[in-house]
């Protein structure tokens, strides 16, 4: 088992705090708090919401959403949760595991519903050392992969004493990993509680004080765990080194970028041999800028991170491939991607574009109705939906959707296409209206699609 650094926020009115029942702000800014651990070196994150009403818990479920999309970890999520729906929203968020809370029995009843409709690969438990005697362990480790011990149980031992095949005296025969809360940020009392069989990592305020520290210590750290025999979490190495690669005449190598969910291509840059080794080690697509001549890590200024899914050499190894992630736009001009200037495309390629790809039919078909939002056309019916407000456009779409149900029950398919693209331009309405477009749902499919 490698074992990882977890550090923990915990979420109140739109700031991170200094813990359960400690209200101390640390930070006006959560999602700045938790990019700069992962920077620092953080092999994932939990985020605990503890906001007590259902506007702030919404708000919470936002913000764990930016903190999710911003960083390439997994994310563990907890807090207010009660039922499926608290459940669903976290793992929609980005959260790579929704942790319930096992004091309550009711959860523990929801462990099995949201284990079978989410799997149990996405649900964990959290629970202190007192309450662990009274936890029906048996009946629980069907439905969940992970606990999260919410005190520091093991940290006053010695590093031997740790390493007990247990995490408590009374819990041998728990086949499930634990993240442990430490208060010390020492490296000798991390390695003490990670060298535990069943600790597969650590979280708590003193994982968060060692990344507060910066990458130099969390490094530091990850070398004692290391050196006392615990196997870390170690950042992806490349397959080929840089000598490996031909370069140009200025010893930079091109750079081709393609979005991972979209094949489409998002820009051309190069790298030297630094910007080469800290993409490898970062998980962040960094570059050598030819116009400044020094590194340039994509997204430092405007946030528009670009996060290495595979890099791949050509058949010459003269080019590098980089499909990424994108956060918002890859071009400068604010296009997400940097190739929009048409040069020529024939009325062929028109025609099988038009064909073949569904998302630009609906594309233009939305940026008709965006059109006649702004400018009103007399007679258009699309001007008489907005006219008459979201009440009459949703009334219109339910009743689509009635039409596609019954459609649905009758012999043949072309009514059911009929009614679905009746439905579809309904919706469309309706998302023109919100201000959400095909992009957005788009993004929502693909990172869902990752997760699973």
């Amino acid at each position: 088992m490698t074992k990882g650094f977890y550090p923990c926020l915990w979420l109140l009115h739109g700031k991170a705090v200094k813990g359960f029942d400690n209200d101390e702000v640390i930070s006006e800014d959560p999602a700045a708090l938790a990019a700069s651990y992962v920077e620092a070196g953080a092999d994932g994150l939990i985020l605990f919401d503890r906001s007590k009403k259902d506007a702030d818990h919404d708000a919470a479920i936002d913000l764990i959403r930016r903190i999710c999309e911003e960083n390439e970890v997994p994310v563990i999520g907890a807090g207010n949760i009660r039922r499926m729906e608290d459940v669903k929203k976290l793992i929609y968020a980005g959260c790579e595991l929704a942790a319930l809370n096992l004091s309550r029995e009711s959860n523990c009843i929801l462990a099995r519903e949201v284990s079978e409709r989410f799997g149990k690969d996405r649900i964990a438990g959290c629970y202190k050392t007192t309450e662990s005697s009274s936890i029906q362990w048996d009946k629980l480790t069907p439905w969940i992969s992970a606990r999260i011990l919410l005190d520091a149980e093991n940290e006053a031992q010695t590093q031997e004493e740790a390493g007990a095949e247990n995490v408590s005296g009374n819990e041998p025969a728990i086949p499930l990993p634990v993240i442990s809360l430490v208060s010390d940020p020492a490296a000798r009392a991390i390695a003490g509680q990670l060298s535990g069989d069943q600790i597969e990592g650590v979280s708590g305020e003193g994982v968060n004080i060692l990344m507060a520290e910066g990458k130099d210590a969390v490094s530091r750290a990850r070398v004692f765990c290391e050196d006392a025999g615990i196997s870390m979490e170690q950042k992806a190495e490349a397959a080929f080194a840089w000598g490996d690669f031909k370069k140009g005449p200025d010893g930079l190598l091109p750079v081709v970028v393609q979005e991972e969910g979209t094949d489409q291509v998002l820009m051309v840059a190069y790298m030297n041999e630094e910007a080469y080794r800290l993409t490898v080690e970062t998980g962040r697509m960094t570059y050598y800028s030819r116009s400044r001549k020094s590194l340039w890590i994509k997204g430092e200024t405007s946030g528009h991170f670009q996060y290495v899914r595979s890099l791949y050499g050509d058949c010459d190894m003269d080019t590098l491939l980089a499909r990424v992630v994108q956060i918002g736009a890859a071009c400068h001009t604010g296009s997400h991607s940097c190739f929009f200037n048409e040069v020529q495309q024939t009325r062929a390629a028109k025609m099988t574009a038009r064909r073949g790809q569904a998302s630009d039919v609906l594309s233009e078909d939305y940026a008709t109705i965006i059109e006649r939002k702004k400018n009103p056309r007399e007679g258009s019916y699309t001007n008489y939906l907005f006219d008459k407000g979201l009440d009459k456009m949703l009334k219109k779409l339910g009743e689509e959707n009635t039409e596609i149900i019954i459609a649905a029950k009758n012999p043949g398919e072309n009514e059911i296409i009929y009614e679905i693209a009746d439905y579809l331009y309904h919706l469309e309405v309706v998302m023109a209206e919100k201000g959400v477009d095909w992009e957005d749902i788009t993004r929502e499919l693909i990172r869902r699609q990752k997760k699973g």
